[in-house]
C-alpha cells in the first residue's frame, strides 16, 4: 500500500487546499492510512486479501484524477472542484459516491481475477473495509459542516447531503460485484452495466455539487 500512500500525499502536496479535490484526498489519505495500520496489526483475517482490495481500490481514485479523460463519476468533481458557491462537504461527499458508487464493485471485481477468488470469500475484507469508511464519513460530516453561524445557509445543504447514504452505496457496490463477477463471461453486458453505473452515480455526484444559493 506504500506506493499508493505515496501518490496521494504527492497529490496533497500539489494540489491548493481549498482544492475539491485535494479535500477529499485528504480525508481519503486518512482512511487508506488508518486501513494500513489495521492490516499490519492483524485486524484482518486473510491481510494479502484485505491489502490487494484495498490497493485496488485506490487506484482507481488516483487514476481517475490524474487521467485526461476521468470516468463519469469523478467528472462533476473535477468539473466543480474550484467552484467558489460549493462547500467543502459537498466536495468530500461527492468524492465518496464516486469512489464507493463506482470503484468500489470494480475493486471487487478486480482482486477477485488477481486471487483467483470468489466475491463471496472477499465479504469479510469488503465489510471491515466499508466500516473504516463509515467511520470516515461520520469524521467528514462533523469536521466539515458549517457551524452554527452558518445554519440558514446551511439548512439546503444540510438536506441535500443528508439524502445521500454510505451504507446504501455500499451496498449497492456489493451488489454491482457480484453482479459484474456473474457477467465476466459476457464482456458486452458488462461493459454496458458498468457504464450505466458509472453514469448513475455521476448523477448522483452532481446532485450532491449543487451550488449554495
Amino acid at each position: 500500500m506504500e506506493a499508493v500512500l505515496a501518490r496521494m500525499r504527492a497529490l496533497e502536496e500539489r494540489l491548493p487546499p481549498q482544492d475539491g479535490v485535494a479535500v477529499f484526498n485528504r480525508v481519503y489519505l486518512t482512511v487508506t492510512e488508518t486501513l494500513h495500520r489495521r492490516i499490519e496489526h492483524g485486524a484482518f483475517p486473510a491481510p494479502r486479501r484485505a491489502e490487494t482490495l484495498s490497493v485496488r481500490f485506490a487506484e482507481r481514485y488516483l487514476t481517475a484524477v490524474e487521467a485526461e479523460r476521468a470516468p463519469a463519476c469523478w467528472r462533476p468533481l473535477l468539473q466543480y472542484r474550484r467552484h467558489p458557491g460549493i462547500r467543502p462537504l459537498q466536495h468530500a461527499l461527492a468524492g465518496i459516491n464516486a469512489h464507493i458508487g463506482h470503484d468500489l464493485a470494480l475493486a471487487v471485481v478486480a482482486t477477485c481475477g488477481e486471487l483467483g477468488c470468489e466475491p463471496r470469500a472477499l465479504e469479510a475484507d469488503f465489510d471491515r473495509v466499508g466500516d473504516t469508511l463509515v467511520s470516515l464519513e461520520e469524521h467528514i460530516r462533523e469536521d466539515l459542516m458549517p457551524g452554527p453561524d452558518l445554519l440558514e445557509i446551511a439548512d439546503p445543504l444540510t438536506h441535500l447531503v443528508g439524502s445521500w447514504s454510505l451504507e446504501r452505496a455500499r451496498a449497492g457496490a456489493w451488489s454491482a460485484a457480484r453482479l459484474l463477477w456473474t457477467l465476466r463471461r459476457a464482456p458486452e453486458l458488462a461493459e454496458e452495466f458498468t457504464d450505466s453505473l458509472d453514469a448513475g452515480v455521476g448523477l448522483v455526484g452532481r446532485c450532491l455539487l449543487t451550488p449554495r444559493g
